[in-house]
């Protein structure tokens, strides 16, 4: 019997910061959450380091002593790659590469990574060489020696590999180019979008990983990649889904992150112009994730960025099946009670109870649970606007004039 290939993972090690805006338990969320991007990309993450420091050194982001420590560690233990947690300047990402001696990433190229090994369609490939070589350009000097040195692996893939004597000349006739091809594709789909004729259009936004792919699933009856890792969909899905007498198109779109390049914003438009071209946005949110609440402001942020915040908006919070809190013993007088300890019937009473009842639902994508619920509430938001739209439809509201009048 052959034995099963084994996965090699790239040994690495993280690295970020604590100061007086970021403190050791924001920095730990931050470093769990580069693990997992780090996991997704392909390494397993041997040790994780960071410091103390009222702002990042200029020259090689961490103190000397520090970046000594890592240097021997890297050297003893077989690193081939030290992640960053911040982004690092071309000049730190050239001083670090020189005293580490090895492969050196931030959380910005390690973002472009994974979207460039997700990337399936010739679109998705051109928005993700867009933005890695915006990323590149500035750090041309320093990088071509070190990726010669380096073949393969996190944060190669891409222009990376087969542009390493690409002086910035050639990058910026490449990104010219590419930009060019992407106003040419935008064009494409903006007419796609409008031959789509006035059906309501719903938008799932949310966090990477909550469940939007499994979510479109379960509704529109299509097979959207899913899978347990960051940014499993990048291209948009859209589907013709009907509940009940009433059409409307649903559009699954890539999920957002906190500290989200701003090379992939810009090169991912027409993916986000889905979202802003959206009547109605269903914002999904893994309510099993102990930073769930800061997951819904980085998504409330960027909807603000591309001037989407102001549409109409459910809020899904997935995954009650894997909830879990804290439990705090009646006789136990000294455990101080914090949110780790709600329970869900807790949660709906804070601030999410002045979302109304009408624009929250509790769901589980995965068993299906509250689904009746959940697709009444889509139905009768999506039936509010295309009323507005379609005022006369008798067929598909005989009831208008009472609906009128009860609006």
């Amino acid at each position: 019997m052959l034995e099963k290939e084994k996965i090699n993972f790239e040994r690495t090690v993280l690295v970020g910061i604590v100061t007086q805006f970021q403190n050791e338990d924001k920095l730990k969320e931050y470093l769990d959450e580069l693990a997992f991007l780090t996991y997704t990309a392909g390494g397993e993450v041997v040790k994780r380091f960071w410091q103390k420091l009222d702002r990042p050194n200029p020259k090689t982001f961490l103190g000397t002593g520090k970046m000594d420590e890592i240097h021997l560690f890297v050297k003893e233990n077989g690193i081939s790659t030290v992640i960053f947690d911040d982004e690092l300047s071309p000049s730190q990402q050239k001083n670090i590469s020189k005293i580490l001696d090895c492969k050196v990433l931030d959380r910005t190229n390690l973002i472009l990574d994974i979207f460039a090994q997700r990337a399936e369609t010739s679109y998705a490939r051109t928005q993700v060489e867009l933005a890695q070589c915006q990323y590149l350009l500035p750090r041309l000097s320093g990088m071509w020696t070190h990726l010669e040195r380096q073949k393969g692996g996190i944060g190669l893939r891409g222009p990376g590999e087969t542009e390493i004597e690409t002086d910035r000349r050639i990058v910026r006739d490449r990104i010219a180019l590419l930009k060019d091809k992407i106003r040419t594709i935008d064009k494409q789909m903006a007419v796609q979008r409008s031959n789509r004729g006035a059906m309501v259009r719903v938008a799932l936004v949310g966090y990477t990983n909550v469940g939007k792919s499994t979510l479109m699933n379960a509704v529109g009856k299509s097979d959207v990649f899913v899978e347990n890792k960051l940014f499993a969909t990048l291209d948009t899905t859209v589907r013709k889904v009907v509940v009940k007498n009433l059409p409307f198109l649903l559009s699954d779109t890539v999920g957002f992150i906190r500290k989200l390049p701003t090379q992939l914003i810009e090169s991912f438009k027409s993916t986000l112009d889905e979202v802003r071209e959206a009547d109605l946005l269903l914002h999904v949110v893994d309510i099993s994730h102990p930073d769930f609440e800061e997951h819904i402001e980085s998504v409330n942020q960027i909807l603000s960025d591309i001037k989407s915040s102001d549409k109409p908006t459910l809020m899904i919070f997935n995954k009650i099946d894997a909830y879990q809190y804290d439990v705090i013993a009646e006789d136990d007088l000294t455990t101080e009670r914090t949110r780790k300890h709600y329970t869900l019937e807790e949660w709906k009473q804070t601030w999410m109870s002045h979302l109304g009842e009408d624009y929250t639902i509790f769901i589980s994508a995965t068993e299906k649970a509250n689904f009746e619920e959940f697709r009444e509430k889509v139905y009768e938001a999506v039936r509010k606007i295309h009323i507005t739209r379609f005022p006369y439809n008798k067929f598909l509201y005989p009831d208008y004039k009472d609906a009128v009048e009860n609006d």
